[in-house]
């Protein structure tokens, strides 16, 4: 069972951006105003990492290498989420997934080349 969902990858040239949206689904719903959202990536050969944390408040974390370009965001009422990416790099390239509560979403691939 599908219980989060995201959208809005694709291909940018550097320096472009990309909003990347997860949205649950009703199986998760009760849930869902309870946990920390987060979006990880996993770029080919490496590890999954942690990219940005929202609280269920909205207090937000973000990795290093993403500070000051990428913005999370979550909107408790609509059930959803969202990655915000600016000045996107190559290396920024991976599949990225939305988490929360232990559930997983199928991920979405964001390639950054020109």
């Amino acid at each position: 069972q599908v219980h989060l969902v995201e959208s809005g990858g694709g291909l940018v040239q550097p320096g472009g951006s990309l909003r990347l949206s997860c949205a649950a689904s009703i199986s998760i719903f009760s849930i869902f105003t309870v946990y920390d959202m987060a979006w990880y990536r996993q770029a080919p050969g490496k590890q999954r990492e942690l990219v940005a944390t929202i609280t269920s408040t909205g207090n937000t974390n973000y990795a290093d290498f993403v500070k000051g370009r990428f913005t999370i965001s979550r909107d408790n009422a609509k059930k959803t989420g969202s990655l915000q990416m600016n000045s996107l790099k190559p290396e920024d390239t991976a599949v990225y997934y939305c988490y929360i509560g232990n559930f997983w979403g199928q991920g979405t691939q964001v390639t950054v080349s020109s």
